[in-house]
């Protein structure tokens, strides 16, 4: 007797950990919708697979599938899955971990509130919501409408069109194309060996607003329009234009062909300009509230200048203007109280042939440094 009841001890775990874990399989047909629902919270993984099925398998939280209301349902339309919690024990928020294989052809429909959310090797439409946690896209192939209320964005080797929103995270797209939005409430953006969709003529622009954390982009053929209230922007090569602000960090532009509108409340800005002179609008205007500006222009650019940069008493730094280009510099003669604080003014003018684009620098405390380029 005594053996049976230690042999039932032995096995209590393997029972609980049985019932902790369900698996299901649903026959199903390319091109047909996944749709998860999980109130109770918890992370969700779906992956593509060279067959017509659906296989679901759920880890739960709690240990006792008796607390829980799950349904899994085929419909005519695909597969439906929804885990709600009924449990009155400790674990009053019983949460799952889903992990779902579909065809690799297949639509996908996620919310959860609370969990990350993975999609990997599919094709179709992907939408969904989760109220904490990251969402991580691979190998995709589609139209894109996920939201994180507070997680990181990674997109990685994927051909999307859509949006994808975070309320307070980092979002990082790595060799993504299409036209696809990816926007941030609080955190860093990184934009890396993306590609729009249509031809470098026709790209969209690329647009991208934080609300603290730093910006980077490798390319933007159609134009880029960047704002952050907080960190450093960094632009390797767009074309058209430029336009980007930011409340406190340095900006950089590596290239642009095209005009270029770059503004900082207190850091440096360098910008470069390339390409044929005489194709585009390449009007300039940088302006820092605090830092050093350098503009590299090409030396068939017409041009006019309109230079200004603003040094206070406080300041024990002596700031210049230097230029490869003619331009006339003048240093007012006495501290001006206007603005409260004294302050010491330089200005820089010069036309370079008919004076067809207009060159705007305004900086304080800082050098301004223009270069010849080719």
């Amino acid at each position: 007797m005594k053996k049976v009841t230690f042999l039932s001890i032995l096995l209590l775990p393997l029972m609980i950990l049985a019932q902790n874990e369900i698996k299901k399989e649903y026959k199903t047909e390319a091109g047909k919708k996944l749709e998860v629902d999980l109130p109770i919270g918890g992370s969700i993984e779906v992956t593509g697979w060279d067959k017509e099925l659906v296989s679901v398998r759920v880890d739960l939280q709690d240990g006792d599938e008796r607390n829980y209301k799950i349904d899994m349902d085929e419909r005519s339309w695909g597969i439906q899955v929804e885990i709600a919690y009924e449990g009155r024990g400790r674990h009053s928020h019983g949460g799952a971990t889903l992990e779902i294989m579909v065809p690799k052809k297949y639509d996908v429909d996620l919310e959860t509130t609370g969990g990350e959310l993975m999609i990997r090797g599919v094709e179709g439409k992907f939408s969904g919501e989760t109220m904490g946690g990251g969402i991580e896209l691979f190998d995709l192939k589609g139209e894109a409408d996920l939201t994180t209320m507070g997680g990181d964005i990674r997109i990685e080797n994927s051909r999307l069109d859509g949006q994808v929103k975070t309320m307070g995270g980092e979002v990082s797209l790595l060799d993504v194309i299409g036209d696809l939005d990816a926007s941030t409430m609080g955190g860093e953006v990184s934009y890396r060996n993306n590609k729009k969709r249509d031809s470098r003529e026709n790209a969209k622009e690329v647009k991208i607003s934080t609300m603290g954390g730093e910006i980077q982009v490798d390319d933007a053929p159609g134009g880029a329009n960047v704002s952050t209230m907080g960190g450093e922007i960094h632009i390797r090569h767009a074309r058209k234009y430029v336009k980007a602000k930011t409340m406190g960090g340095d900006i950089d532009i590596d290239e642009i062909d095209g005009g270029v509108k770059a503004t900082t409340m207190g850091g440096d800005i360098t910008v470069k300009m390339v390409g044929n002179p005489d194709e585009f609008d390449r009007d300039v205007v940088l302006s820092s509230m605090g830092g050093d500006v350098s503009l590299t222009l090409p030396a068939g650019l017409s041009m006019e200048f309109d230079i200004k940069l603003t040094i206070t008493r406080k300041s024990k730094d002596e700031f210049k203007i230097t230029s490869d280009f003619p331009i006339d510099i003048e240093t007012s003669d006495e501290w001006d109280y206007s603005e409260g604080s004294a302050r010491l003014y330089k200005y820089g003018t010069g036309k370079i042939k008919d004076g067809k684009n207009k060159i705007r620098i305004d900086t304080t405390n800082g050098d301004i440094i223009i270069k010849k380029g080719k």
